[in-house]
Parts: structure tokens; sequence; C-alpha cells
């Protein structure tokens, strides 16, 4: 790839459209143009185009959600894709994907929504308000008895900055943490298990399962029928890693025969959640849309203009994906 000369400072005058970086806004989703304005802001000289509005065949640089599979193939000039949040497997599933740098973003307060999404979540299940939910549509008054956090175990499945973050907030809260990742790692006071072999022991302890994994070819569809069976009856399942995470019909079928109790999911296969999808109608499944944690525009937009003036200056760009690992 031919390397070019770098890029301007934010404040310099262009002086020629050669010297601005085409900068496409993509999504078959959601709206992108809530970007324009934060790119403007940290980068004038960008010229900013917005897919399908726009003619973004000749664009350098593409920030992407969910793109479709038949536009960035075309874009012959790209160096840089860009994701607006912590996971881009949605950009690297493309089968027309360029061999140019995918970045993702990482927004020092997105673990703290996603932590108290999780934190949420979790005192739904433990303080039993998702009972009192189907409660008052009966009119029945009924007061269980309450438990120690202490004597509640959470399991966490993927022990990344997320993880961590969520894990610590939840030990802290006073709940008995437990974590399962690839490999193994240590942490005071959490209980590791790691890679297929110690699996079952993580699932059989845990009372409320977090899912925060990425989505790779190993855990597309990890939490199926086989899984749910591992867990103890009673137990309730939260999903705030990715929507291709579940197999929803295994996730049906076990509430359905009472194996678990509930659950609560952020994130879908299909976004927006298909009207007549079946999770939206179970009573014991509490749907939010993909709002557990949001990056900032202007932090996506800080880290996206970092990376242009990188890439154009043939440099090495910052939270680059490793595409055989997925993240």
């Amino acid at each position: 790839m031919t390397k070019k000369a770098p890029l301007p400072t934010a404040a310099a005058a262009v002086e020629s459209d050669s010297e601005r970086p085409v900068v496409a806004l993509i999504s078959a989703h959601i709206d992108m143009s809530f970007m324009r304005g934060p790119i403007a802001k940290a980068m004038p000289e960008a010229d900013i185009r917005l897919w399908p509005k726009d003619d973004v065949t000749q664009a350098d640089v593409a920030l992407c959600w969910r793109p479709p599979h038949d536009v960035l193939g075309e874009m012959k000039r790209l160096r840089l894709v860009h994701g607006i949040g912590a996971g881009v497997d949605n950009i690297l599933s493309l089968p027309d994907l360029p061999d140019v740098p995918v970045c993702r973003v990482v927004d020092p307060n997105h673990a703290r929504g996603i932590v108290e999404y999780a934190s949420w979540a979790t005192l739904f299940f433990h303080r039993d308000f998702d009972v009192f939910q189907r409660n008052r549509l009966k009119r029945a008054w009924v007061q269980p008895r309450q438990r120690r956090a202490a004597n509640v175990t959470v399991g966490i499945m993927g022990w990344g900055n997320l993880g961590r973050a969520v894990g610590s907030a939840l030990k802290a809260l006073g709940y008995t943490v437990r974590a399962w990742a690839r490999t193994a790692h240590e942490e005071e006071g959490i209980e590791f298990f790691a890679g297929d072999g110690e699996r079952a022991a993580f699932l059989e302890g845990t009372n409320i399962l977090i899912a925060l994994l990425p989505l790779t070819a190993g855990t597309n569809g990890i939490l199926n029928a086989d899984l749910f069976a591992g867990l103890p009856k009673g137990a309730a399942v939260v999903n705030i890693g990715r929507g291709e995470l579940v197999n929803e019909p295994d996730l049906l079928a076990s509430l359905d025969a009472g194996h678990l109790r509930g659950a609560v999911l952020d994130v879908f296969v299909q976004e927006p959640l298909p009207e007549d999808n079946p999770l939206w109608v179970n009573p014991r499944v509490f749907v939010t849309p993909h709002i557990a944690s949001m990056a900032d525009p202007d932090v996506i937009a800080s880290q996206f203009v970092e990376n242009i003036r990188r890439a154009f200056a043939g440099e090495a760009v910052i939270n680059e994906v490793d595409r055989t690992r997925g993240y």
C-alpha cells in the first residue's frame, strides 16, 4: 500500500481537496448522521459522507455499525475500517472486507454503563423483581424471604475489561463471584475456571449467569441447551455480550420447561428484534433494546480521528482488532 503524506492538524487550513480525507459513515441498521458533528469538530478538514445518501466509493476511511455486505468491497481507496463500539464482529463477518486495519472503540466510560446494567440485572433476580412483576399481573401479594447477596453466586462468562469491571462491582456488593474464560486468570476473591474442561464445574454452582463474551467461532451459540442444562434449576441468564451467543429456541425451551428461572437480554441475533419474535411475549424474558452501554460520540470521534491520522502517516493504529481472535 502506497504511503501518503501525513494529514495536517485539525486546525490547519486545507489548500487542496487531495489533502482532505474522505470519511464514510456506514450502517444498514442505524442512522450514522449522529457522528457528523463530533467528527467535523475533531477534524474540520474531513470530507464526511453518509451512506447511502452520498457516494462513498472514494472514501479513505469508514466508520461503521453493521455495514451491508456489498459496500466496503467497492471502496478501492480504503485504508481503515473503524467500528463505533467495543465489538466489531459485525464488521469482521463481512465477506468483502478489505485487507486493511479494523479498529474498535475503547471508551473508558463504557464499562460504567455495563456495570450499572449488570448490577441491576443481578438485583432483578436476587431480590425477586421478576417474580413480583409476574405476581402484579395476577394481583398476588407474595413476600418471599430475602437472601443475602453472599448466598447468590454470580458467574461471569468472559474476563476482559468489562468482565473484570462487572466482577469487581458485584463482589463489592457482597455477591459470591466466579468467572469462566478460555484461559486462566487470577483475581483476589474471585474463583476462576478456564477452558472447556472446567466449564461444567463453573456452571453447576452459578445462580445468575452473565455473558460478556466476544463473538468468535468458538462462542457463537455457546448459550445453548447443553449449557442451560448444566446450570442448576432456577438459575437465570443475563446476556450483554453479543446476540449470537444465545441459541434463542434453546433458551425459550429451557424457560418453558421450568429449568431456567428467567433471562434478561440486551442483545439479539437480529436487531431491532422482530415484532413476531417470541422473546417479546415470554413472561420470563426481560428485553431491552441494546442499551446496556453506549460509547460517547465524542470519544468515538477522538479515537477515529487519531487512527485516521495514524493510517495516513503510516503509523500503527490504536485498538486494532486481531482478526484471527475476533477482538
